[in-house]
């Protein structure tokens, strides 16, 4: 159990919770609600039976069960943490399961997708307000969450137009009540903004960890003994999920084409910079992009999620 990270509540925001999916997101999500008291009841649902048996063992939850349907009966605050590319079919199978009140929200990296497919499976009277908390690590599973995921993090809420002002009011002290920093903004908007600064990266560093174990003339034990900190993060961001990650880029390749554009572009200015010796277009382009990481410093978001994790 962590040491308290955010204020506990007197009394729960939510009588039932529901989590579809108990990989890192949804297990860090049933331990933040555990433990804050965010939650009367915490149902959790994984199509895996190995999943929730240790869910079960690891106590994360009231109800375990491999029924997406049978965790949201009665819950009045559903989260579905499952790959963006099976939200859709996952939404069908618990919409006759939802009550009228209910709040449907996801953790999905992609927004616009979540939206236009899961949108009009939506019961009516049932508020859909989709959300992206913007944290994780490399690692995956029910064992791998840790309640302070979420600390000082920014989660995303994307509300449709016309939502109810009182299910996003609810959701954004959910997720405030877990410690992260809430921003609204359209879906379209997000998936632009998290193409350059998630997804691309993270396509960048699948491709330079898939050189280097390529490159014939390294073998895999000196890329490993003589990696240095700029390759072994590339090595930690690759290590991600693959499956979520391959959802990820077919549901919002419109903006991440956008983004590799611009990012070839700016590599071919590059490239003529080195071919030519030109220092001072380097040293200017270089200079340029320390002011971005300051920002981030200045902001708190340079420590990875796992130094929140205490023992």
């Amino acid at each position: 159990m962590v040491d308290s990270f955010a204020p506990v509540r007197a009394r729960p925001l939510i009588n039932t919770l529901a989590i579809i999916g108990m990989g890192l997101i949804g297990s860090s999500l049933a331990r933040a609600a555990r433990e804050l008291n965010l939650a009367g009841r915490i149902a959790a649902a994984d199509r895996d039976a190995a999943v929730t048996e240790r869910v079960r063992v690891l106590g994360l939850a009231d109800l375990a069960t491999t029924s997406a349907a049978e965790a949201c009966a009665d819950a009045d605050l559903v989260i579905l943490c499952t790959p963006v590319g099976i939200s859709a079919r996952v939404a069908e199978e618990i919409a006759p399961a939802l009550k009228r009140g209910a709040i449907l929200s996801d953790v999905g990296s992609v927004k616009g997708m979540i939206v236009d497919q899961v949108g009009p499976l939506v019961p009516a009277g049932v508020h859909f307000i989709p959300a992206h908390p913007v944290a994780g690590t490399e690692h995956s599973g029910p064992d791998a969450g840790f309640a302070s995921l979420f600390l000082s993090r920014w989660c995303i809420l994307t509300p449709p137009d016309g939502s109810d002002a009182q299910a996003v009011a609810t959701l954004r002290a959910f997720w405030e009540g877990m410690g992260a920093i809430v921003e609204i903004m359209s879906a379209p908007h997000h998936d632009l903004v998290l193409a350059i600064t998630s997804h691309l990266p993270h396509l960048i560093a699948y491709n330079i960890v898939g050189t280097a174990n390529d490159l014939e003339a390294v073998t895999q034990s000196e890329v490993i003994k003589f990696s240095a900190g700029g390759f072994r993060d590339f090595t930690r961001i690759a290590a991600s999920d693959p499956t979520m990650w391959r959802d990820i880029f077919l549901h919002n390749k419109d903006a991440v084409l956008e983004m590799l554009g611009r990012f070839s572009e700016d590599l071919s200015l590059l490239t003529r910079a080195i071919r030519f010796g030109d220092g001072e277009t380097l040293h200017r382009h270089f200079t340029r992009t320390r002011a971005i990481r300051r920002g981030i410093v200045s902001l708190g978001q340079d420590k990875p999620e796992t130094e929140k994790l205490k023992k």
